[in-house]
């Protein structure tokens, strides 16, 4: 009897140890192969995180995809059915008291709703967290990792503290806030990727944060288009913008016209048109690092030089984006009364940016780093599309 007590009470201690050991394991063999990626930003407009996301998932893991979902992320992405989005609310800006009020609000409601979304997902084996925006999602990302088990991985795509300085200045005491914090918490990761050379060495040389340099390399998806996929791109556009319009419809009704290709229905043929105008594109956030009064000069100085006699070809100017500077530069631009250039600044689908690339003839990018370490990404991308690139100086 006193057996089978002691048997009774060894295994009523046991078992549930056993059982702890085994759900354990059970946990970490499904934790392995699960990431969960993070940007406090809108996820359709993070192609960096985009391709880590399809990387990862053509890799065998599951991803958990977090941020905000305000523009329609790459079909890929969408298809992928290793990837799940989890959109993240964002809070609007409240209109009332000091703006250092605002500020905090947001950043307290970010924190708990972040906080909330991270511990509602299954663990995961990595946290994966793109720096800016850093306030709060690193300290969230950590303490989440910390309670899990999860390995915090940041990859630095520049330093919140020095955007906030472009508006604030750099001595204002939210910078200097935001730059304790920034370098308080970032050293608490367990993997650091950066973009350039140039960032892996201030991390290292003034943070004590030893980072591994991962290029921006571009998708497949971006590349030399061929004519017919220009042509149905330009129709498709033209439908929205005058600018991608002909100005001269065709006598023959078998042939379909764009203001830079036409297509023959007898031949199934496309070409260029004589005389077209050239294609310059630019993309853009419309924030306060990229300063497009530069480009705008240049299309004032490009406008002299046709009306001085040069033979130069007619242009048309496309610059897609959104931030919160376009309606400025919008009502510059209205302002300018070209006969040569036309200026178009649409807000392209997913699928079409690529293609818009493809078939342009010259790439502008006007980005100029708050920190002077971090990668126009744009550059790389019309670079995969084989297209000439001006672009401001850059250290890599």
């Amino acid at each position: 009897m006193a057996a089978s007590c002691v048997a009774l009470l060894a295994l009523s201690l046991f078992l549930p140890l056993v059982l702890m050991i085994v759900w354990k394991r059970w946990c970490r063999e499904r934790t392995a192969r699960h990431v969960i990626v993070v940007v406090l930003g809108d996820v359709g407009r993070s192609p960096r995180m985009q391709y880590h996301a399809l990387s990862l998932a053509k890799h065998g893991f599951s991803v958990t995809f977090l941020g905000f979902c305000n523009s329609k992320p790459h079909d890929e992405v969408l298809r992928n059915n290793r990837i799940q989005i989890v959109p993240l609310t964002e809070l609007q800006r409240f209109t009332v008291g000091p703006h250092i009020l605002q500020y905090g609000i947001k950043v307290v409601f970010q924190a708990v709703h972040l906080l909330w979304k991270l511990m509602c997902r299954e663990p995961a084996a990595y946290i994966f967290l793109q720096n800016p925006p850093g306030l709060p999602a690193i300290a969230v990302c950590w303490f989440v990792g910390c309670l899990c088990g999860s390995k915090l991985v940041i990859d630095w795509h520049n330093y919140g503290y020095s955007i906030m300085g472009l508006v604030h200045g750099p001595s204002h005491c939210l910078v200097l806030l935001a730059k304790w914090y920034e370098k308080l918490f970032g050293r608490l990761a367990h993997l650091h990727l950066c973009v350039t050379n140039a960032m892996r060495e201030d991390l290292a040389e003034n943070w004590g944060i030893k980072a591994v340099t991962v290029y921006d390399k571009p998708a497949s998806f971006f590349k030399e288009m061929p004519l017919d996929l220009q042509h149905r791109l330009f129709m498709k556009l033209g439908r929205t913008y005058s600018v991608f319009r002909t100005s001269s419809e065709p006598s023959d009704l078998a042939t379909e016209r764009s203001a830079f290709t036409e297509w023959d229905a007898g031949s199934r043929m496309v070409t260029r048109l004589r005389g077209r105008p050239a294609l310059l594109v630019s993309s853009t956030s419309w924030t306060e690092d990229e300063d497009f009064s530069i480009l705008l000069a240049a299309l004032e100085k490009f406008e002299q030089l046709i009306l001085d006699g040069e033979s130069l070809p007619s242009l048309v100017c496309v610059i897609t984006g959104k931030g919160p500077l376009k309606d400025y530069y919008s009502c510059l631009i209205g302002q300018k009364h070209f006969q040569h250039i036309q200026v178009c600044t649409p807000w392209l689908q997913a699928e079409d940016y690529p293609l818009l690339l493809g078939s342009a003839d010259l790439g502008v990018s006007l980005h100029k780093s708050s920190s002077g370490l971090d990668l126009p990404m744009k550059v790389v991308d019309m670079f995969g599309c084989c297209l000439p690139a001006c672009a401001v100086n850059f250290q890599w």
